[in-house]
């Protein structure tokens, strides 16, 4: 894999990527040049067997504090359709990724810092993260799926709520809302944690965890009835893999499965 890039760190340890966006200087803000390399990481990153990826922010005030608004005001309205666009593709990468992607928020998760974080799997975070949607206040919305993704995930009524105010949580807040799965107490733990989760799923099957994915991701938008024909559809589809004849006969050898992803 590709770790040449100016505004990304990577680095794969047994299987597991941690992905910093190191701009430190700048608490790690998004501009057209972080975002093109991200989605240059994701298009190498699908081509490899990863079991997780972690993303995280250099150093210890921000995990990334929004796009860069030097940049922004500069921007006619077509140039801001097409930063929205670019920046909205790689939020759906990281969802749509077959590779669980767990976001590792370690102080602020701004704007389109929290909108990358509500891409991902799941977020975990350290005491000292916090979480806005601040764009009303510079009379601008959400561009990179705020809107939509943080509504599906606390509820229209409280994500309405953050959009209008664009005030700050705190980490406690976050967790109560069920924005953050679980706070830790620092940085060091928050990446350990991460990888300990990851370490866990490389037990099971990367092939079944991938659709599991994507059947979650796309019954949220289905009725009940809709989503439960595609699980079934998926359910009998996983029959005819390798993945799924390893498990079972593991299972019933009572022996540790060797699964492939196929």
């Amino acid at each position: 894999m590709n770790t040449d890039f100016k505004f990304l760190k990577v680095e794969v340890e047994n299987n597991i990527c941690l992905l910093t966006i190191n701009r430190e200087d700048k608490l790690n803000a998004l501009n057209s040049d972080v975002i093109d390399e991200l989605r240059v990481f994701l298009e190498e990153a699908a081509k490899e067997k990863l079991s997780g990826i972690i993303l995280t922010g250099a150093g210890q005030k921000a995990f990334i504090a929004g796009a860069d608004i030097a940049q922004m005001t500069e921007m006619k309205s077509d140039e801001a359709r097409e930063f929205a666009y670019k920046g909205q593709q790689v939020t759906l990468m990281f969802e749509e990724s077959r590779t669980p992607v767990i976001a590792a928020v370690n102080g602020f998760a701004l704007g389109g810092g929290l909108e990358m974080a509500l891409a991902c799997d799941f977020i975990l975070c350290s005491e000292n993260a916090k979480f806005s949607l601040p764009e009303v206040s510079l009379g601008l919305i959400p561009g990179f799926g705020g809107t939509q993704r943080l509504a599906k995930i606390v509820g229209r009524n409280r994500a309405k709520e953050l959009l209008y105010t664009g005030r700050m949580i705190k980490s406690s807040e976050a967790k109560d809302i069920g924005l953050v799965l679980e706070v830790l107490n620092t940085k060091e733990e928050l990446i350990k944690k991460a990888k300990e989760i990851v370490s866990m799923m490389q037990k099971n099957s990367p092939l079944a965890i991938g659709i599991a994915k994507f059947v979650v991701n796309r019954g949220v938008d289905l009725t009940t009835c809709e989503g439960l024909e595609f699980e079934k559809n998926h359910f009998g589809q996983i029959f005819d893999s390798e993945d799924m004849k390893e498990g079972t006969a593991a299972f019933i050898e009572k022996r540790k499965a060797n699964f492939k992803g196929e």
